[in-house]
């Protein structure tokens, strides 16, 4: 068991910048977090849930969605059980609930992942 919770999230204005956090409880046996491959998703209402970037479990691996690519960077602390989103020049097509994930194994950008957030919203306005 894996348990994520996410926060960051509040209102700010196009161009603003918003750092996401999300801290990580292993509850495995033998397993802690730095075997866990992170991603962060968001999903906008009426719309799919949509990749934003991933991480490998060593951080040495780094893919990001072409909605953010240039934008945004992922980063985690192993020590601390945490994984980071920094996201850059919002845009009003960012808001969205971001979610958090994990999974054992490499990053993927699809949403097979293991273990989810609750979310935390975004809401990019003026």
């Amino acid at each position: 068991q894996v348990q994520l919770v996410e926060s960051g999230g509040k209102l700010v204005q196009p161009g603003d910048s918003l750092r996401l956090s999300c801290a990580a409880s292993v509850r495995v046996w033998t397993s802690t977090f730095s075997n866990y491959a992170m991603a962060w998703f968001r999903q906008a209402p009426g719309k799919e849930r949509q990749f934003v970037a991933a991480i490998a479990s060593n951080g040495g691996v780094m893919y990001y969605g072409d909605s953010v690519k240039g934008r945004c960077t992922i980063s985690r602390d192993n020590a601390k059980n945490t994984v980071s989103l920094q996201i850059d020049s919002l845009k009003p097509e960012d808001t969205a609930v971001y979610y958090c994930a994990a999974r054992w194994g490499a990053p993927l950008t699809t949403t097979e992942y293991s273990y989810w957030g609750q979310g935390t919203q975004v809401t990019v306005s003026s």
